[in-house]
């Protein structure tokens, strides 16, 4: 019985290297694709205006009441100890360092993982990749190197925009209780920003973005056949997206940590 027991445990364990394994395999298969011809230039700008200028919107809403949130809160904390002078310098810090890069992220991966789990999958059932195979057009390349590239490229860009909102936003609550000039706000903001906190705010968009993209292809790309397979594809896309990119979170701010020591 025991023996009988485990063997659910040891298929889940043999299912789950399975797909490590094939995860690793398509990720190597980008990095092997991505500096072959033909580069799929038209393709990535296309993909770059989906991901980045179609999600403006939804970022600009999410990155100002982010800002105007996180300073609501902070600023009674501050004035128990009459510190409210340190609110555009802890605001700065707090936006640029961990919430600009790590809210874009969590939006695109609802957002954009979604989309592209669901279109590749939609695309795996309709039979239009083993089309293009046929065609002699390389899907992978088209398909999966263009969307990660246009996901990798545009949420960095967009991790500053949602940064500059967020910190327009608290400029905006600050300034409502505090009677804060523009440029004595900035001012402060500029000040208790530092190059690294720049790099940490770039190296977590770069990856979170890599993620967003890598993770949804797969599961688009390898989706199972009807319908129920793409909406399984779109749902774990969003899922592992957002499990990894609060994994990454944890391990880029360690290696930031350490770099500061």
């Amino acid at each position: 019985m025991p023996l009988l027991a485990q063997l659910p445990m040891m298929k889940k364990i043999q299912r789950t290297l399975i797909e490590l394994a094939n995860i690793h395999r398509f990720v190597m298969r980008f990095f092997r694709e991505v500096f072959m011809p033909p580069y799929e230039i038209k393709e990535i700008i296309r993909q770059c205006y989906v991901v980045g200028w179609k999600s403006l919107p939804l970022i600009s809403l999410t990155g100002f009441i982010t800002g105007v949130v996180f300073t609501n809160q902070s600023r009674p904390s501050l004035a128990e100890f009459g510190a409210t002078s340190w609110l555009p310098a802890l605001i700065s810090i707090a936006i640029i360092r961990a919430l600009a890069p790590l809210v874009t992220a969590l939006i695109a991966s609802g957002k954009v993982g979604s989309q592209i789990g669901a279109e590749l999958g939609s695309m795996k059932v309709t039979e239009q990749i083993d089309a293009m195979e046929v065609s002699g057009t390389n899907p992978f390349k088209f398909l999966v190197v263009s969307r990660v590239l246009a996901t990798t490229i545009s949420i960095p860009i967009l991790s500053f925009y949602t940064a500059a909102v967020g910190l327009f936003g608290a400029f905006l609550s600050v300034n409502q209780h505090e009677d804060t000039s523009f440029r004595v706000y900035f001012d402060q903001v500029f000040e208790a920003v530092t190059y690294l906190d720049v790099f940490s705010l770039v190296l977590k968009a770069v990856v979170f973005g890599f993620t967003i993209g890598i993770v949804g292809c797969y599961q688009g790309y390898h989706s199972s056949k009807g319908t129920e397979g793409v909406g399984r594809a779109a749902n774990w896309a969003v899922v592992m997206s957002m499990f990894l990119v609060f994994i990454e979170e944890i391990l880029i701010v360690q290696i930031i940590q350490a770099m500061r020591a």
